[in-house]
């Protein structure tokens, strides 16, 4: 391992800031980060090294490779930390547009849903990293909830009662068991974990157990997980309003009649409570409007 590499691991391991999912995708970006740097010919670097021409190659570099706005966003903000965390916040720049990177677009009315693919999810050899998937496309659960979720407790006969402990931002939240097909799932689901969470046995820790579930993940081609909410939350306004909803090519809101802007509304308030949001504006970054 390469000084970097090992410097920013153990600057990561010392100063745990955020949730685990947070602590992961931080190390993960800041890893990738010092291998680019590494490839891009700066040699002998360690953690103290962070200069403004490194933030600007790389910037350069992941503009260059057409990278979402909101990628790039979330590698400057570990970034960011990198630098804060060695005294040096100053050698980046306050804004984002100062290196020319665009704003996030947040409502496209272009679909970005995934469905879970069976022939990916069939090489799979682990039955909890098969369970978690099949959690997130059908009842539409963050990765991390996914993964933390003990099916046993979560299991009130109508309803997922998620924890606040497991889920973003610390809010208990209800999803209705609607289906047959959900139903089998989460009875599947208990009889797998046995009264525990669906952490693989043989992890002592969610962190250890998430970067096997992304290595296996990313073996087989199996990326974006937050397309699978995005499936859940388009199917479930299709059930709810009875029509396809603007980013699957369904009707704007400019073109909705009033009686079905207030239908509208009110399945996009039970989507939002349902994934966790606290706002229904949210619900247009995954339905359009």
């Amino acid at each position: 391992m390469r000084d970097l590499n090992y410097d920013l691991k153990q600057l990561c391991r010392h100063n745990r800031d955020g949730s685990y999912a947070t602590q992961a995708d931080r190390e993960h970006i800041l890893d990738l980060v010092a291998d680019q740097l590494h490839e891009m010919g700066f040699r002998h670097m360690n953690a103290h090294s962070l200069k403004p021409k490194h933030v600007e190659k790389l910037v350069e570099r992941w503009l260059a490779e057409n990278l979402s706005p909101g990628t790039i966003k979330n590698r400057m903000s570990a970034l960011r930390w990198w630098a804060e965390k060695i005294g040096k916040e100053n050698i980046i720049a306050r804004t984002n547009a100062a290196y020319g990177i665009p704003d996030r677009v947040y409502v496209t009315n272009v679909s970005k849903a995934k469905e879970l693919d069976m022939d990916k999810l069939k090489q799979i050899p682990g039955l909890f990293i098969h369970m978690s998937l099949c959690l997130q496309a059908l009842f539409g659960l963050r990765r991390e909830e996914s993964i933390k979720i003990i099916p046993a407790w979560a299991d009130r006969g109508d309803r997922l009662v998620l924890k606040d402990s497991w889920t973003k931002g610390g809010r208990e939240r209800e999803i209705p068991i609607r289906t047959l097909e959900q139903r089998q799932l989460v009875d599947e689901a208990k009889a797998l974990a046995k009264g525990k969470s669906l952490v693989a046995p043989g992890y002592a820790t969610y962190r250890d157990y998430l970067q096997h579930f992304r290595a296996e993940c990313a073996r087989i081609g199996i990326h974006r997980f937050h397309g699978h909410r995005h499936f859940y939350a388009q199917a479930r306004y299709q059930e709810l309003t009875g029509r396809e909803c603007p980013a699957r090519g369904g009707p704007t809101s400019k073109q909705l009649t009033a009686k079905q802007k207030a239908i509208d509304r009110e399945a996009r308030e039970v989507i939002s409570r349902e994934m966790g949001h606290g706002r229904e504006q949210v619900t247009a970054v995954y339905l359009g409007r």
